[in-house]
């Protein structure tokens, strides 16, 4: 069968970019250029590179605010439900942690709650915190040992609707109080990330989620052994866990610099999210503590459709976006626009993937699944969909991370492999109505599914109509449905559907660990392994994985991990995308790391703030 032209399949869909408003002729070979010379992040003033970190000695001012673009509303602002990439923007700002990475390698953990690293047993077993004095929640309560405590026993309440979260603290077995300011965690066994783990977990107010004291009595142990369902709390455990689940996902009170102030003015569905800088937090003027934020309000406007977004960035209306490729390509590089922007160009954390339900009648078998790769033209997509501004992957480990296996031949686009892997797997077009068929418990099954993606992302819309339109003319009859972000991911995380297009974050800094997404027991309604893959080795290295401090040995556990997923492709993994983000010129204070920016040490000049 003769390969589809995608400059075929990039017309059909509409994405053509002949007739666009572009800069003038060769900017964008100029701009190819710079950034074909390294994998290393840009900024860019006009078609000029510049420095990636700010040079400046002013002293930084407050005020002014920072109105960035959110697709769609957070699913809920429930630090230990949600699981949303929208809700972590809003949260990060809300909530703190005993510890805190820095930006620069080698990413060192430093004291943010706690003073500073734990004490670690020579076993690996126990961790030891000291809470620095004079910490408050935003209400003005201190925060204390005993939110901490409260916290973890948040977390390993089974009730609690969070099984992403829990599957990290498992080996958590026992928190104790030392003295007055000291926090301790017993571990059952080792586990190599715990002090990043233990030191990154969000610190709720156990006066404000459970005002009642309904978890007061229940001993940590019961809700790690279970012993709470025969025990005199169970209703207790129960009860709190339903109102934890259902009374917190617009109620919100940390210790961190922002606020939501008023949540009936502040949480306006589908128009805004609004954080206010907390005027008396505690780590305002700590010593040692990096700045906690300079601008008055962080407001997050969500536009569910990206063609409107970049309207509101041009008029003036955003600070800071992420350009889609075509309007980076296409659409960026007026006088106007420059004289308005800087960009920072730099590869995503992340990956795009194709998720196929590996319960699903048609997925369960791996050969369709490979097929399905093969008949993926991730190349073309890169190129006409993405214009060169992302890189393939074959596995969901950072492409510059140590652990990734470089050496997994990739799929390439292939239609004829494809369809020799659906013939031996038993696809055929049995009734020659068109749609290849198989016999399946009985019944003729034809080779017709749904593939979901969330309205308004465009990008994953062009992949899964580019799918589509490749399979049509080899008899898979494939269905695109695009649904609003909350329906979508109730979808999801039922595991109610065929197919879907998603992506997941990442992080440069800290190793990776696969346990959340990939174990078997993270199958779970609500757990994040969303297209049930089941693999008996894949669980025993996730698990040995986590036990192993020896980086070397686990590297070499991950590359036949990924090895095996290559192998299965439970997803199509696409690619990781280079990312261009637009932002005002009247910020100051701007610095590149390599995970990226913090937004924290932004400010605005008071002769130039607008708000």
């Amino acid at each position: 069968m003769p390969k589809v032209r995608m400059s075929v399949v990039v017309a059909w869909l509409g994405i053509c970019v002949v007739g666009h408003a572009a800069a003038e002729e060769g900017t964008w070979e100029v701009v190819q250029k710079i950034l074909m010379s390294t994998k290393d992040i840009v900024v860019l003033d006009g078609t000029e590179k510049v420095p990636l970190r700010y040079g400046g000695g002013e002293v930084p001012t407050h005020g002014d605010w920072m109105v960035r673009h959110m697709l769609s509303d957070p699913e809920k602002l429930n630090p230990y439900t949600s699981s949303d990439a929208s809700a972590s923007q809003v949260l990060g700002h809300i909530f703190e942690s005993l510890l805190e990475a820095d930006h620069d390698p080698p990413y060192n953990l430093r004291g943010w709650v706690a003073v500073g690293y734990p004490e670690i047993a020579a076993d690996k077993l126990t961790y030891t915190f000291e809470l620095r004095d004079g910490v408050y929640f935003s209400d003005g309560k201190p925060l204390t040992a005993a939110d901490i405590v409260f916290s973890m026993k948040v977390v390993h309440n089974p009730q609690v609707l969070a099984p992403h979260l829990r599957n990290y603290y498992a080996t958590v077995q026992e928190v104790q109080i030392v003295g007055t300011n000291k926090i301790r965690f017993l571990c059952r066994e080792p586990y190599f990330r715990n002090d990043l783990i233990l030191g990154r977990l969000s610190i709720l107010p156990k006066h404000f989620y459970d005002p009642e004291g309904l978890m007061d009595p229940v001993e940590f142990k019961s809700l790690v052994d279970g012993s709470w369902e025969a025990g005199p709390h169970q209703e207790r455990v129960e009860r709190f866990a339903k109102q934890f689940n259902q009374n917190f996902n617009r109620k919100v009170l940390g210790s961190g610099p922002y606020v939501i102030e008023d949540p009936e003015r502040d949480l306006v569905t589908q128009q805004k999210v609004v954080l206010t800088r907390h005027a008396n937090y505690w780590g305002r003027d700590v010593e040692g503590m990096l700045p906690p934020g300079f601008v008055d309000k962080i407001v997050f406007n969500i536009i569910n459709n990206t063609d409107a977004a970049f309207i509101e960035l041009t008029n003036g209306h955003l600070d800071y976006h992420g350009l889609r490729p075509l309007e980076f390509k296409e659409k960026s590089w007026s006088d106007d626009f420059n004289r308005h922007f800087l960009k920072g160009v730099s590869y995503s954390s992340g990956y795009m993937y194709i998720g196929w339900n590996n319960n699903h009648p048609i997925f369960g078998d791996k050969r369709v699944r490979q097929a399905m790769t093969y008949l993926t033209d991730r190349e073309g997509m890169v190129e006409n969909i993405m214009f060169g501004l992302a890189e393939t992957v074959e596995g969901p480990i950072n492409k510059f991370r140590p652990e990734y296996n470089h050496d997994l031949a990739p799929y390439n686009y292939d239609p004829d492999r494809a369809l020799d892997l659906l013939a031996e797997a038993g696809w055929a077009d049995a009734d020659e109505d068109g749609i290849l068929d198989k016999t399946i418990d009985g019944e003729l099954v034809p080779f017709r599914f749904e593939i979901l993606v969330n309205s308004g992302n465009q990008i994953r819309k062009d992949i899964a109509l580019t799918v589509q339109y490749e399979l049509q003319d080899i008899g898979i009859d494939c269905q695109v449905r695009e649904l609003d972000w909350s329906i979508f991911l109730q979808k999801v995380k039922g595991k109610d559907f065929d197919a879907m297009v998603l992506g997941w974050t990442g992080s440069l800094r800290f190793a990776p660990d696969g346990y959340q997404i990939w174990h078997s027991s993270q199958t779970v309604e609500n757990g994040s392994n969303a297209v049930s893959f089941i693999n008996a080795e894949v669980d025993q290295i996730l698990e040995d994985y986590r036990r192993e401090f020896d980086m070397e040995r686990r590297i070499e556990l991950y590359r036949r991990f990924q090895e095996i997923l290559h192998e299965e492709q439970p997803y199509t993994f696409m690619w990781k995308p280079r990312t261009a983000q637009a932002y005002s010129r009247r910020f100051s204070g701007v610095t590149w790391y390599p995970p990226g920016v913090r937004l924290q040490d932004w400010w605005v000049a008071q002769e130039e703030q607008m708000y």
